[in-house]
């Protein structure tokens, strides 16, 4: 933490990229601005409950990094701030039951498809349910949620196909309950090319969630699993959802100083993004062409481009299938809103983005709307949805792959 706090200059340069700021408009909701509440907390001279309003309303979107001439790690200071000073926290009883209902539900798939469904049956009734916990009924989709899949422990390429290597997959939580189908798709453009996807039975949540919001303990205890989990001998630890491939890039400061840091940095290092891997392979099984020219309009999910640095890949991919244009957002660079569960306990600031995001992404005329996150795809769709439901085409980076290879990419 010290060296996030010491590398800050107060230049300002973050505070044009700063989505937060561009609502709020105050200094004390920009990075610099933060780094000093931080700073102050840590010091003593602020309290905690002082800091909160303004800590709280930071997406950890990471866009400050990459605007900063000084090189200000901020990932290393927010969520380890949030981690300290979380048991000093004084909460409400509303938002105590909140943080318990998100902690004992979203890491965990099978609880988090039940309580969907559960609180999809509870649409027409959300003028009766505490206002905290409406935005949750809001992002459900309509539709009736798909069957989560059991995946065995090893899936092999077909014969003839030539090998390119053996990977291991995390399946990821909300993933699995709202849209699995991008994990299949996941399995199935890696096996076409040559790859045996290993599915380590035992994982679970990467531990981000938890991370984010401060809750140190369980972060630890979700990291700790998973490096028992996943084997070391395989090329990588494949990711396809931002937030997850970031949180694995985290476990070194998640747990620096404790004996698992160095198993915890290994881990860190063979972890890659799909579309990262899928660019570093020898060659490419060729795509065939769709029919018809395709206008993909590509979000980058800020804990893609940000904390991981992937902007090129995913775009790289798509633009290997014959007529497809890849168009870029106006204004791509900021947060949609999604944050993990910043729509959930910043539901307000959440919407204002989606609603901005969602009116340029319409102004582009675009056959589908792509991103290599589920949070964000599930914002954009929430968003982009018309007064009769109807919507722009939503897509997994990944999903369009295998359509493309499949043949079915044209009828998208």
């Amino acid at each position: 933490m010290a060296d996030a706090v010491t590398k800050c200059v107060h230049c300002g340069f973050c505070l044009p990229a700063c989505p937060t700021y561009a609502e709020i408009g105050t200094e004390a909701d920009t990075p610099r601005g933060r780094i000093v509440i931080m700073k102050e907390v840590l010091e003593g001279s602020l309290s905690v409950a002082d800091a909160s309003p303004h800590v709280d309303a930071c997406l950890g979107c990471l866009a400050c990094e990459p605007a900063c001439p000084s090189g200000v790690p901020y990932r290393d200071l927010i969520s380890a701030y949030r981690a300290k000073t979380n048991p000093e926290r004084k909460r409400s009883l509303t938002d105590k039951i909140k943080r318990k209902v998100i902690s004992q539900t979203l890491p965990y798939p099978a609880r988090f498809q039940a309580a969907a469904r559960l609180g999809q049956l509870s649409k027409p009734l959300s003028g009766l349910v505490p206002p905290a916990f409406r935005p949750m009924l809001d992002l459900l989709p309509q539709e009736k949620l798909p069957r989560m899949v059991v995946y065995p422990p090893s899936v092999e390429p077909a014969p003839e196909t030539p090998r390119q290597g053996r990977v291991a997959l995390l399946l990821g939580c909300a993933q699995q309950a709202l849209d699995p189908d991008i994990n299949d798709a996941t399995i199935e453009v890696l096996n076409r090319n040559g790859v045996e996807v290993v599915i380590p039975p035992t994982q679970g949540c990467c531990g981000a969630l938890s991370w984010h919001i401060g809750e140190m303990g369980d972060a630890q205890k979700f990291a700790i699993n998973n490096l028992a989990a996943f084997p070391a001998d395989v090329d990588a630890v494949i990711t396809n959802a931002a937030g997850c491939g970031s949180g694995i890039h985290e476990y070194p400061l998640i747990l620096k100083g404790t004996s698992a840091e160095a198993a915890a940095q290994a881990m860190a290092e063979r972890t890659r993004d799909i579309s990262v891997h899928l660019g570093r392979l020898a060659e490419l099984a060729p795509i065939p062409d769709p029919g018809r020219p395709l206008r993909i309009a590509y979000h980058d999910a800020c804990h893609l481009a940000n904390a991981q640095g992937v902007r090129q890949p995913p775009r790289d991919l798509l633009r290997a299938i014959p007529q497809v244009e890849v168009v870029e957002i106006p204004d791509g660079g900021t947060c949609c809103g999604s944050a993990g569960t910043y729509n959930i306990d910043q539901p307000e600031i959440a919407a204002s983005l989606g609603r901005k995001k969602a009116e340029f992404i319409r102004e582009l005329n675009a056959d589908l709307v792509v991103s290599g996150n589920i949070g964000c795809l599930t914002q954009l769709r929430a968003h982009l949805a018309d007064d009769k439901g109807g919507t722009i085409p939503i897509r997994h980076t990944v999903q369009v792959l295998r359509d493309a290879y499949a043949g079915k990419l044209g009828s998208a």
